[in-house]
């Protein structure tokens, strides 16, 4: 089977879908944006061996490799609408490709987001890239560089999640709640779009929650104080780790792909699902206060070339 019965047999089921003009078959999608609004074009690769262990179930890669791009929308407050594909391959079997292109299709599903055309190649590994395009009212994009002094820190959903169920999957244990945070996390793509106009500023915590909110209040020039006491642990976490890894693994374990933002209290009255654990100060640093005392978490998030 070459590349054009592959993508034919598994990737073009030839759904039609509001906007295109021109999907999967041809050198390239024509798309046709919606008047009034912005476009965010977001782009992630997973590596085996990097991203993911080598064994992971195929329906798992794609459905994560459509999430991990759909984390990065949600933070922009973007409503989701198409993507492309590149997917390298070492000799797999016609079931790996039907499992991995059934749960990238169910991800896309959930969320509403159409495939419009991609690209296939051998190699020695699995490597799968999804470009996706979002959209959003003209000139309300949220961004990383608008906290102010004075604004609360947020979080949504619980942290640590993800990279403890990897650590238990590496010590031959398992965890149902935890191994699904890291294998298929829930993108908040509809927190997202309640946060546009309200919040200051927004991330999503790809690479751990001390790093990403680092890189939040460095793009918005101020500094902030968070208590981690006050972070949300998911009680699965607490069961399987003491107080201290559960703390570590919420602070700078990656993968989680929940949002941190900041805000005014009262513009963000109402919205369920967010703890408020800190404050931003002036200054260019973050500090981190453990039961009043100040604690180092030095980490700056997961580097690929560090």
């Amino acid at each position: 089977m070459d590349e054009f019965e592959l993508i034919r047999r598994f990737f073009d089921r030839g759904d039609a879908a509001p906007g295109i003009v021109t999907g999967i078959g041809d050198d390239g999608a024509v798309l046709d944006p919606s008047p009034g609004m912005e476009q965010v074009q977001v782009i992630d690769t997973l590596v085996e061996g990097v991203h993911f262990p080598a064994d992971t179930d195929a329906s798992d890669i794609g459905y994560r490799v459509v999430a991990v791009n759909l984390s990065d929308i949600a933070a922009m407050g973007a409503r989701p609408r198409w993507m492309t594909l590149a997917l390298t391959l070492p000799p797999k079997g016609e079931q790996w490709v039907e499992d991995f292109a059934s749960g990238l299709f169910e991800a896309a599903s959930e969320f509403d987001v159409a495939l419009v055309g991609g690209d296939t190649t051998n190699g020695e590994i699995v490597v799968a890239t999804v470009h996706m395009t979002g959209e959003v009212s003209a000139g309300s994009a949220s961004l990383r560089s608008g906290a102010r002094v004075g604004d609360t820190i947020f979080v949504s959903g619980t942290c640590g999640d993800a990279a403890a169920g990897l650590e238990l999957s590496q010590r031959d244990m398992s965890d149902a709640f935890l191994a699904q945070r890291f294998l298929r996390p829930r993108p908040r793509v509809e927190l997202g779009a309640q946060l546009v106009g309200r919040a200051s500023a927004v991330i999503d915590v790809s690479d751990g929650l001390v790093g990403d909110l680092r890189k939040l209040l460095e793009a918005s020039g101020v500094g902030g104080e968070i208590h981690v006491d006050r972070v949300p642990l998911s009680t699965a976490l607490t069961e399987y780790f003491d107080s201290d890894e559960a703390l570590q693994f919420a602070l700078t374990g990656g993968d989680d792909y929940e949002l941190c933002f900041t805000a005014a209290d009262d513009d963000v009255a109402g919205i369920d699902g967010i703890v408020a654990i800190g404050t931003v100060v002036a200054g260019a640093d973050l500090v981190c206060l453990r039961n009043g005392e100040i604690v180092e978490y030095d980490d700056s998030g997961y580097r690929h070339f560090a």
